[in-house]
């Protein structure tokens, strides 16, 4: 059995490996790289490209998983991630990089650092955005706030009020970011806690319904923000039949106006391809979840011309291929 002095040695080593220059992360290309980086649509020379690259439900799954796992494998890790997403923002300087939550908690990474190495590495793989998962509350709503020291990223949630918590100035309940003269606006949205986190680990904040919360940040968005293109990030998970009163985000998209393309989390749902759900006004929100693990990243590519999306089309990009 690995002793715990052994297995901090052997994870520095790795991690040091992990966070080092970007040059230690090229991989030599091949046919299987090249076309992961193809471009999903050919903008017209008066429209904007922009990508949006997306995980969700990590699970502190920082290497490959084993070669002899059942399911999946040597497929994952976030060396690889990095490489994929350091080749994509050559092809597309105009890409974001977000994560729809739970990066914490599956293995021994997270038991003995707490969501340290899972923050440093999105931090230096160069995530843009992320948002929170029911695992990342699992020491508590301290033990998140000393993790999220070393992310240097923000974090949007906004049907969690973390007023008054210390996760206050850590939090935000959205984020504006210009890409290519785009401007697109992230927000969050997390599962209800109940029978999920531990009320103790979830202390002081007031969880809200998605719904209407959605309603109000897209129309902050939109009409005084500005907005060309608005992404949620979200951990309510993927139920396309739901049962009574289960609200995922097909109901949200159903119900409320505004929102271009939701990454989805929570369910580790593999989905093979994006769905579009027609939102009250006739429009499509597009959203695509990509399972759990690292296992893919998901890719969206939306067109723009003045402000309006044109075109849209998405992807599942393999790891293993990488």
């Amino acid at each position: 059995m690995i002793t715990r002095r052994v297995f901090l040695g052997q994870s520095a080593a790795c991690g040091a490996a992990l966070l080092s220059p970007a040059r230690a992360w090229e991989w030599p290309e091949t046919a299987a790289t090249e076309l992961l980086s193809a471009p999903l649509l050919n903008p017209a020379p008066d429209e904007i490209l922009i990508t949006i690259l997306h995980t969700n439900d990590t699970h502190s799954q920082i290497e490959p998983l084993p070669k002899n796992d059942r399911s999946y494998p040597d497929k994952g890790g976030v060396a690889r991630r990095a490489s994929l997403v350091q080749r994509l923002r050559k092809q597309n300087p105009h890409t974001l990089l977000i994560d729809a939550g739970d990066a914490f908690q599956g293995s021994p990474y997270f038991n003995y650092y707490k969501g340290e190495v899972e923050y440093r590495t999105m931090s230096a793989i160069g995530y843009n955005v992320g948002t929170l998962g029911n695992h990342e509350f699992d020491n508590g709503v301290g033990a998140l706030a000393e993790a999220l020291k070393f992310a240097n990223f923000p974090i949007v949630s906004t049907n969690y009020d973390v007023r008054k918590t210390a996760l206050e100035n850590l939090v935000k309940p959205y984020v504006l970011r210009g890409v290519g003269g785009v401007r697109i606006g992230l927000f969050g949205l997390g599962i209800s806690p109940e029978g999920l986190i531990t009320p103790d680990n979830f202390k002081g904040i007031t969880y809200h319904e998605p719904v209407q919360v959605s309603r109000n940040v897209v129309k902050i968005l939109r009409e005084t923000e500005r907005c060309d293109l608005v992404v949620c990030l979200s951990h309510l998970g993927y139920y396309p039949k739901p049962k009574e009163k289960e609200i995922g985000d097909t109901q949200v998209a159903a119900q409320v106006d505004g929102i271009d393309f939701i990454a989805s989390g929570h369910t580790h749902t593999f989905m093979e391809r994006p769905v579009t759900v027609k939102q009250p006004s006739g429009k499509e929100t597009v959203i695509f979840q990509v399972g759990k693990s690292g296992i893919y990243v998901g890719r969206v590519d939306f067109t723009l011309r003045a402000g309006k999306v044109t075109a849209w089309a998405g992807r599942l990009l393999d790891l293993r291929d990488v």
